[in-house]
């Protein structure tokens, strides 16, 4: 596979990020990941008066994959703004983990381009995922 695209995930992200729905945080993010199949697919977070229930950029980037047929993450890119990285919460995390392998890059991005990379080795160690659990 040819190496991920990281222009083209910025700026998908940086698209969809504006149309988050956060009235409560004010705080926006959007998130571009790139399948296995080659497509991209975005998520935006939605928050919800009911806190816990909103729901991350990242998570709803993958399920937008799941939906689209995608079976594995390749590249994920999640953009931000304020002057701290936005990297993926620890739930995100491990909702990444799900479909990605720990070589997977993830890129952390703002208004004025790409912040950080890492793997998701890096983001979540010695993690838990399908292969722990017998098959």
């Amino acid at each position: 596979m040819a190496a991920p695209d990281f222009d083209a995930l910025f700026t998908a992200a940086a698209r969809i990020q504006p149309r988050a729905y956060a009235p409560y945080s004010r705080f926006k993010v959007g998130a571009a990941l790139l399948a296995d199949d080659g497509a991209f697919y975005v998520g935006c977070n939605v928050e919800n008066a009911a806190y816990p229930v909103g729901a991350c950029a990242e998570a709803g980037a993958i399920s937008a994959m799941i939906a689209g047929g995608a079976k594995a993450i390749s590249a994920l890119l999640v953009f931000g703004e304020g002057a701290e990285l936005v990297t993926p919460c620890g739930a995100c995390r491990q909702r990444i983990r799900e479909f990605a392998s720990s070589e997977t890059p993830i890129v952390i991005a703002g208004p004025e381009g790409v912040r950080a990379r890492f793997s998701l080795e890096e983001l979540l160690p010695a993690s838990f995922g399908p292969a722990n659990l017998p098959r």
